[in-house]
């Protein structure tokens, strides 16, 4: 009698969990099918002209969860990217320091944020290949007595900054007398440092540069030629999509972009240059 209990009791336990199983299955993969109809991309919103913030859809900017519209350079790559995936793009608006973290926690799927393949995140999260490659300049004020370097040498004394937690801010040093103002967290918050007159100048890539000499004729950008600029590796002036380690979607993402022509690539950053707000 014991036996036949506990069989039963056995065949019933079976029976539930098979029942748990497959309503569970069902479950994940409603919600998989569920998550497969969105690209969520991280972005700060405010690196013009790779990404910032509108007010309407203009231009082809993408709507920004919880309001507002975002566009510029990694908005139409981001698109670019979500057509090919076959995916409604949504643009989860992140702070700097969060993106990372962000991706590896699954609250985005991707960080398309002018950011860098450096080694340092490399192991943090995994990156696609290369979208764009640039190179560092200068902002200055125009009527600054740097307006006219030619070299980063020439930057001695100057105080200048760079945005936290990213590559620029590390190769400042590189100036001899330079004065290392501490990082700041954005570029709006340095082009007011700027033109204010809190710093000399502040170390940026070269499409920053000329965004934020179009948005106010008080800046220029100074560039370098290599011998007389930073010194730094070359993935480090490039951008790449950061993706979680081991992402199924790295070799997908890396045959998208595989299939946008360079000169693609330099139209949708010259549009971009021309269209970002003059408030960027």
């Amino acid at each position: 009698m014991k036996l036949k209990k506990l069989l039963a009791a056995t065949l019933i336990g079976a029976m539930a969990l098979t029942a748990f199983g497959c309503g569970g299955g069902d479950n994940n993969a409603e919600q998989g099918a569920e998550e497969s109809t969105e690209l969520r991309i991280g972005m700060e919103c405010g690196y013009a002209p790779f990404n910032w913030t509108q007010q309407d859809d203009s231009n082809g900017a993408v709507a920004i969860e919880g309001g507002g519209y975002a566009n510029g350079y990694d908005v139409q790559i981001a698109k670019k990217v979500a057509e090919g995936l076959g995916k409604d793009l949504v643009i989860v608006k992140t702070e700097w320091d969060g993106l990372v973290p962000a991706v590896q926690s699954g609250v985005i799927d991707g960080i398309i944020a002018g950011m860098s393949p450096t080694e340092e995140r490399k192991q943090s999260i995994d990156f696609s290949d290369n979208y764009y490659v640039s190179d560092l300049v200068i902002v200055v004020r125009a009527d600054s007595e740097y307006a006219n370097a030619t070299s980063i040498q020439d930057f001695a004394g100057a105080a200048l900054t760079a945005q936290l937690n990213t590559f620029h801010d590390t190769v400042i040093d590189q100036i001899e007398g330079v004065e290392h103002v501490t990082a700041m967290t954005d570029f709006p918050s340095m082009r007011v440092a700027l033109e204010s007159g809190i710093i000399d100048g502040y170390v940026s890539e070269r499409p920053e540069g000329i965004s934020a000499a179009a948005a106010n004729d008080a800046f220029v950008y100074v560039g370098f030629e290599v011998e007389n600029g930073f010194q730094y590796e070359i993935n480090d002036a490039a951008i790449a999509m950061g993706l979680a380690k081991d992402s199924e979607l790295t070799a997908q993402v890396n045959e998208i972009l595989a299939g946008i022509s360079q000169d693609d690539r330099d139209a949708l950053m010259a549009d971009a240059i021309a269209q970002q707000p003059a408030a960027e």
